[in-house]
């Protein structure tokens, strides 16, 4: 039953930046009347997440693509870069407004400017009287691309019919800051290569294939990786054995991880994000107002490759790969494009170097599956993980530049449920540590990602799903202080399952608490929810 109401449900999702709530309060809301159930319509969506800070300079904006989505045809246009801002810009902010309503599931979405994915993003399910939204991204570092004239494409596909009414129309912008004025720029003249915007903004060719400018000095992919589409790798975490009975197989259990090839051999390797959909765990009426985290702000996962950068700097194609460990052989579900940021030597037109060492260790997947019985859960206990490391150097205008990286995948998981999954227990932990050490400079982030849900169906026919979803990472320079940031989301949430929606009597209590905190100041943003209707809405810091 569960994973029919599931399916049912649960659309697909992607997305960027903050998610803003038009005129939310910065201090704590007064409580509002609070309905005993879910009407029909609901606070805007929200997250606690920050907006993206904006240089107080000249700005310019540019509509990239104004349109409405009925199907699946892509909207086709064109860029052209602003005027009055100069072509160096010390940010640029992409800004997508959406509006639907009506009933409709939510919807997977993309921007490529160039060919090159500057958005990935989804769509709240809306309310029959109508929701509007506001992401925010900061897409400063796809600089290069936009300096010119440039092809667009947006899609996010939807189906418009008597059931499923809900337009969407949506308003894509680009808002450019002027770089700082002479003489504002900090001693010591360029910034330094790790900290300046990319200069090139690569995508793979149709076969595959990357070919790198000579000159290359550092080398980052960025892969939008999410398990999406419908099918069982949207619940990619949730997937058992052949031998379990449960609706969403996979031979190897639930273990993902994302890898990126050079020319066949491992360059990268990255745990996915388990992203939770605005129709996830069976209960849309957990995300109408707050969204998971990433929900809304689909971050792509980042590769360092500069060790492979003296081997891709010969001037041919290279051919750059992405898969996904323990994806069933032949089974789709999963979106993984490819952007690949480029820092160049100014000085050299050809920057030589060489892989000095690459160790790859054997990818553990234990997946232990204990049969229940009418009485008892069945129980599935993972325990999954791998290491990388690779070193390279570059012999660039400035010395001879050496880089490792170091990447270690662990997870955890607990998997319990009933006969007829009328009871369903995950209770999840992820974490992707990495190094990367170039010259005398060690950057170390260590991601935490975690899941803690219950979806139960009553015997009165009643669903209640309660949730608690993490995303925590530290990053740091060297042995300095960390910078912390701390997502936390809590739901739970009931209604009538199999009920038309006007009798499912929904009740939800929702909350997020964002917090960042370290060397560079303190955010700290609680907001809470009940029956759709925003409560609380406090800053710490």
């Amino acid at each position: 039953m569960r994973r029919r109401v599931m399916s049912m449900l649960a659309g697909a999702i992607l997305a960027a930046g903050a998610l803003l709530a038009p005129g939310s309060s910065a201090a704590a809301a007064q409580r509002p009347d609070v309905p005993a159930e879910f009407g029909t319509d609901w606070h805007d969506p929200v997250t606690a997440a920050p907006p993206v800070p904006k240089p107080h300079t000249t700005s310019c904006e540019v509509t990239v693509a104004e349109t409405q989505f009925r199907d699946f045809t892509p909207y086709k246009g064109s860029y052209t870069p602003p005027k009055g801002c100069g072509d160096r810009w010390s940010k640029v902010v992409l800004r997508l407004d959406g509006k639907v309503k009506g009933r409709q599931f939510d919807r997977l979405g993309y921007l490529h400017i160039g060919g090159v994915e500057v958005l990935r993003t989804s769509t709240p399910e809306p309310s029959p009287d109508g929701i509007a939204w506001t992401v925010e991204k900061d897409v400063t570092r796809y600089s290069d691309t936009l300096r010119g004239r440039q092809p667009v494409e947006m899609l996010i596909g939807n189906v418009v019919n008597d059931t499923y009414t809900g337009v969407i129309d949506v308003r894509a912008t680009l808002t450019f800051y002027s770089a700082e004025t002479k003489g504002t720029r900090p001693a010591g003249g360029r910034p330094a290569r790790s900290d300046r915007t990319p200069d090139q903004v690569l995508t793979l060719a149709d076969d595959g294939t990357l070919t790198t400018p000579r000159n290359s000095e550092r080398l980052v992919a960025e892969v939008y990786a999410t398990g999406s589409g419908g099918g069982c790798e949207e619940y990619w975490y949730l997937t058992v054995p052949d031998a379990a009975p449960y609706s969403c197989k996979a031979e190897g259990g639930p273990y993902r991880e994302v890898q990126v090839t050079v020319d066949g051999q491992l360059a990268g390797i990255a745990a996915p994000f388990p992203t939770v959909w605005t129709g996830g765990w069976s209960n849309p009426f957990l995300w109408y107002v707050i969204p998971g985290p990433r929900a809304f702000d689909i971050k792509p996962i980042e590769y360092d490759l500069t060790p492979f950068a003296g081997l891709l700097n010969d001037g041919r194609p290279h051919r750059v790969e992405v898969t996904v460990a323990g994806v069933p052989t032949g089974q789709s579900g999963w979106s993984t494009p490819v952007n690949v940021l480029v820092w160049q030597d100014a000085h050299r037109a050809h920057v030589t170097g060489g892989l000095t060492a690459h160790e790859t260790g054997d990818l553990a997947n234990s997946a232990v599956y204990t049969p229940g019985s009418p009485t008892a859960e069945h129980r599935l206990d993972t325990d999954g993980g791998h290491r990388f490391s690779a070193s390279g150097y570059v012999d660039t205008s400035h010395g001879r530049v050496a880089t490792t990286v170091t990447r270690t995948l662990a997870n955890t998981s607990v998997h319990r449920w009933t006969d007829g999954e009328t009871t369903d227990t995950l209770t999840a932990t992820w974490t992707d540590r990495e190094t990367v050490r170039t010259g005398g400079r060690t950057a170390r982030t260590n991601r935490t990602y975690t899941m803690d849900g219950t979806t139960t169906l009553g015997a009165d026919d009643r669903l209640r799903t309660v949730i608690t979803l993490g995303d925590r990472a530290e990053t740091g320079l060297g042995g300095g202080a960390p910078t912390v940031l701390d997502d936390t989301y809590t739901g739970d949430a009931t209604y009538a399952a199999n009920a038309p929606r006007e009798e499912r009597h929904a009740v939800a209590t929702t909350g997020e608490r964002y917090r960042v905190h370290g060397p560079g100041g303190c955010y700290d943003r609680e907001i809470r929810t009940e029956q759709g209707v925003l409560t609380l809405d406090r800053h710490r810091c």
